[in-house]
């Protein structure tokens, strides 16, 4: 049985009349004509009957009329217009292989911050940055957005901790608001936990170690249970409370850091920011009792150094003189400031130090002038040539 829409066509073309000219006929919109022919728009009963009567079809036409589409199912109407809505969500000008590759591109650029210079790897993820920007304006899919938004969330994310080590915390700060208003977006709770943790770290080079242990709890608890984000937010936690004295509560956080990643096994990308490498806990473990002033960092820190210098151990150099800075203040610990000086120097001498570090440098240094060792002069002067006391800020820095 034809349709209202097909047999008003159809008599149209018996009778010979355009639309244009029924329309004006009726009169009505030719626009809206063109719907009721195909089926797209549901005529009314008054139009259905003058319709009828212009085209003299004697009834027949205005009984073809369709009902009123029942709660349970719409008329076709309806189902065109639902199969447009899907047809324009699924339209994109980004596409499946631009996203990809900028997935590749951010965990290439999380895989370079261990080796690469703050400055030089900003400039490559602002860049990246703006890119993303720029696509955010064209038309994409919903599921291609959401992915755009997660990227964009890594990218701010890793900014803001170059802007940190760079000492620029007011950009960071701004980077990380960016980043959580991001992951909100795109109900991505691994990249909120990451700026809540990276908060935590701000607030430790800033010098406010409490706050940061408020902000490292955050994010333990907006981070799911088996992320490195978790297993981060746990070992900075630690870290805060060492800058605050509490030896019970440094040593609960770093039996907790080892129970989560006993089984973890070593990740594809190790050197990548956002994944946790086992490894890494060592590092983390030297410099929280370090600062705790735990005699056993020196042990640690020694460790570390042995297996970042064999030959065919992992590039990690700033890995390593953030070790050479631990040893240093653990030999500060044990008295032995002369040992301090010499390790702190060799450190600063890597060219691998960034404004983050420099508050670790400045307590050997005092200690060192203090009890008047020879290697003091040194590392003085190689402090001031090589480092950059003007960008230093006022808190400890993070390896």
């Amino acid at each position: 049985m034809a349709t209202f829409g097909e047999r008003l066509r159809q008599l149209m073309a018996e009778r010979e009349i355009s639309q244009r000219k029924l329309a004006r006929l009726v009169p009505c919109d030719d626009g809206f004509l063109s719907r009721v022919a195909n089926d797209r728009k549901r005529p009314s009963p008054k139009l259905a009957a003058r319709l009828d009567e212009l085209l003299d079809a004697g009834g027949d036409l205005a009984a073809l009329r369709p009902a009123v589409p029942s709660a349970r199912g719409g008329g076709i109407g309806e189902e065109i217009e639902a199969m447009e809505l899907a047809r324009r969500v699924a339209a994109s000008d980004v596409g499946d292989e631009t996203l990809v590759a900028l997935e590749m591109a951010v965990d290439e650029l999380a895989s370079a911050y261990a080796l690469t210079p703050p400055p030089d790897l900003l400039s490559r993820i602002r860049r990246h940055l703006g890119y993303v920007s720029a696509l955010m304006d064209v038309r994409m899919t919903l599921a291609e957005r959401r992915r755009l938004t997660v990227i964009g969330g890594w990218l701010s994310l890793l900014a803001a901790t170059c802007d940190i080590d760079l000492g620029e915390n007011l950009v960071a700060a701004v980077r990380l608001r960016t980043a959580a208003q991001l992951a909100e977006h795109a109900d991505h709770p691994e990249i909120l936990a990451w700026t809540l943790e990276t908060r935590a770290w701000q607030q430790l080079t800033d010098g406010n170690p409490r706050e940061a242990v408020r902000l490292a709890r955050g994010a333990q608890e907006v981070a799911p249970r088996t992320s490195s984000a978790f297993i981060q937010a746990t070992a900075q936690e630690g870290r805060a409370w060492a800058r605050l004295g509490a030896g019970p509560e440094t040593r609960d956080a770093l039996a907790r850091v080892d129970r989560l990643v006993e089984p973890l096994a070593q990740p594809d990308r190790p050197e990548h920011h956002y994944r946790y490498d086992p490894t890494k806990r060592e590092a983390y473990t030297a410099t929280t009792l370090a600062w705790v002033g735990d005699p056993a960092a020196e042990s640690y820190a020694r460790g570390i150094l042995a297996r970042l210098e064999r030959p065919s151990g992992p590039a990690r150099p700033r890995r390593a003189a953030s070790a050479r800075l631990d040893l240093a203040l653990a030999l500060l610990a044990a008295d032995q400031p002369g040992q301090a000086a010499h390790s702190a120097l060799e450190a600063v001498q890597s060219g691998r130090l960034v404004p983050s570090h420099y508050w670790r440098v400045t307590q050997v240094i005092t200690a060192a002038d203090a009890r008047d060792v020879p290697e003091a002069a040194e590392l003085h002067e190689a402090y001031r040539e090589l480092c950059a006391p003007s960008r230093q800020g006022p808190g400890p820095g993070i390896g």
